[in-house]
């Protein structure tokens, strides 16, 4: 008899024995979803401003750009539904560049870790997140969830999409000497525009 014989055969008696059973797993309760969020949005380098309506998104809007020194040019996805005609800048259709301003509609966020999730659809490809320099997102504050189970939750009621794309702040990696490097695999920067109604 050799030990790999004695350890095969201790495995064997292992699953064997019912044992008992995991306890449930529960989640941590979040208390305020909205302060959670911009807290831990925040600390992943992501920009967040509170705006009280809709109607504050053009000027918003503008304000960013202009404090990046960005013409006034947005690249909007296709079917957005969000309403920026109030906006006195360039709306282009089409995907943005490394040197570009988009705009994204966010319909979920974790308020845990201060995460925007996108799922892919014909009007929101899963690419338009990884392609601007300058990304930015808005969301309503009550589409902000505790978990991402409770996203899973909700996304499995309306139908899986393709994709589903997990953001946590702009993009980085330190991969390369252990420099820290923004736009590795996606935008540099990442702006949040928080509607609270």
């Amino acid at each position: 008899m050799t030990a790999r014989d004695d350890i095969l055969r201790a495995v064997a008696r292992a699953n064997q024995s019912p044992g008992l059973p995991p306890a449930p797993y529960t989640l941590a309760p979040i208390g305020d979803l909205q302060q959670r969020f911009v807290a831990m949005a925040e600390r992943a380098a992501m920009e967040v401003r509170l705006l009280a309506s809709a109607a504050e998104l053009p000027a918003a809007i503008s304000d960013i750009l202009r404090g990046r020194n960005l013409p006034a040019r947005l690249h909007v996805p296709p079917g957005c539904p969000l309403d920026i005609s109030g906006w006195q800048g360039e709306l282009l259709p089409t995907p943005p560049g490394p040197d570009d301003a988009a705009l994204a509609p966010v319909p979920v966020a974790i308020a845990e870790t201060g995460t925007l999730v996108y799922p892919a659809s014909a009007s929101a490809p899963a690419s338009w997140h990884f392609r601007a320099g300058l990304e930015i997102a808005v969301l309503r504050v009550r589409d902000i969830v505790g978990h991402m189970e409770d996203v899973l939750v909700r996304m499995r009621a309306n139908g899986l999409p393709p994709t589903l794309n997990f953001i946590t702040g702009p993009s980085r990696t330190a991969d390369i000497e252990q420099t820290l490097e923004l736009g590795a695999h996606g935008p540099k920067a990442l702006s949040l525009l928080l509607i609270k109604d």
